[in-house]
């Protein structure tokens, strides 16, 4: 009888001991849960706008091709002031819109020839644009009133 009692002990220990392993995984994962939840809290909000952002960046540019990669990719499209360089570009778009800045690709648009009636020539204006990719999470809405 001692030798059973001394079995049914030993059966009996080692699934205590698998239980306080199975609740050490649950304690990171509740501390897990807590950080990202702090990091969520967190919001990122940038200075206010100031004149000189609004001289760089002019208006955004609304075609089928930048209104799908704004829905697809989470870049937005704008028309910027010709002098601008990126670092400004960056700083007055989040100024402006309150939202991070992952990457800016710069191009200037050439200016088109066209005819008015088949007999006057003339040629539209060029101009410099911005494709800014948001940060993952971040979303911006170009038409508020």
């Amino acid at each position: 009888m001692a030798d059973e009692k001394i079995v049914e002990a030993a059966v009996e220990e080692k699934p205590a001991a698998k239980k306080a392993t199975k609740k050490a995984p649950a304690k990171k994962e509740a501390k897990a849960e807590k950080v990202e939840t702090k990091e969520e809290a967190k919001k990122v909000t940038f200075a206010t706008p100031i004149a000189h952002d609004y001289e760089v960046i002019l208006e955004p540019v609304i075609t089928e091709k930048s209104m799908a990669l704004m829905q697809n990719e989470n870049k937005v499209t704008l028309k910027v002031n010709d002098k601008a360089n990126k670092i400004e570009i960056k700083d007055s778009f989040q100024r402006l819109y309150q939202a991070p800045v992952e990457e800016i690709k710069v191009s200037n648009v050439m200016g088109k020839k066209k005819s008015r009636g088949g007999r006057y020539q003339g040629t539209t204006s060029g101009y410099k644009k911005a494709v800014i990719t948001l940060k993952k999470g971040a979303a911006i809405d170009l038409f508020k009133e």
